[in-house]
């Protein structure tokens, strides 16, 4: 059987896995934009704080993702829990590291001009300072983004949803007639939902980032 045979055969399944693939990255993304930013925000004031921050979560990159679900699966179980925190705790380092160089890169003069017209703390955060540290947030987030999508597949080592359960079924039947198009349709899927990820990154961009600080 060719491989677009295999697919055309396969692709209400392949449609499936995808879908998975791609919400469980988006979900774990939203979680772990909210968690570094939140980070982001506590600790870049102190070169101390921020940069525990930055070592802490690189560490974390540093565990081998088969390993780090295996510790998981004792803890939390089979199935979605040990992909949501794996992949939430992988996607940090780059959106902490971000948050942080975007945050100490704004202009003091404009966070002084804002606490001059009487704006609080938490307004000069939210209306200054994080719109103006948003251009190199979006690219931590684009970063890790595309990280998570090819951590995603060993997901499917503890049951997990996506397309790496195609990949494992493949590699696990190394041999049959289908192996290769089943890691060949999942290595491909996961590449064209990153660069769907990414397009939709690029649009963020321009729809967020005011075109002066883009230039």
């Amino acid at each position: 059987m060719s491989f677009w045979e295999y697919v055309g055969n396969r692709h209400q399944q392949l449609l499936t896995d995808a879908y998975q693939h791609a919400s469980a990255v988006f979900q774990c993304m939203v979680l772990a934009t909210l968690i570094g930013v939140l980070l982001g925000v506590v600790t870049y004031r102190s070169d101390w704080a921020g940069n525990l921050a930055t070592t802490a979560t690189s560490t974390i990159l540093t565990v081998p993702s088969l390993a780090m679900i295996g510790l998981l699966i004792p803890v939390v179980g089979l199935g979605v829990p040990p992909t949501v925190i794996a992949l939430t705790l992988y996607g940090l380092l780059p959106i902490v590291r971000n948050s942080i160089v975007g945050l100490r890169g704004v202009d003091p003069s404009l966070v002084d001009a804002a606490k001059g017209n009487g704006m609080s703390r938490v307004m000069r955060l939210a209306r200054v300072e994080l719109p103006l540290a948003w251009p190199p947030i979006l690219t931590g987030i684009r970063v890790s983004t595309q990280m998570l999508m090819g951590i995603a597949a060993i997901a499917a080592y503890a049951s997990g949803p996506g397309l790496g359960n195609e990949i494992f079924r493949g590699l696990a039947s190394l041999g049959s007639k289908n192996a290769l198009n089943q890691v060949l349709a999942g290595t491909l899927g996961i590449i064209v939902l990153a660069l769907l990820f990414d397009a939709a990154y690029v649009l963020l961009g321009r729809l967020t980032i005011p075109r002066g600080i883009r230039v």
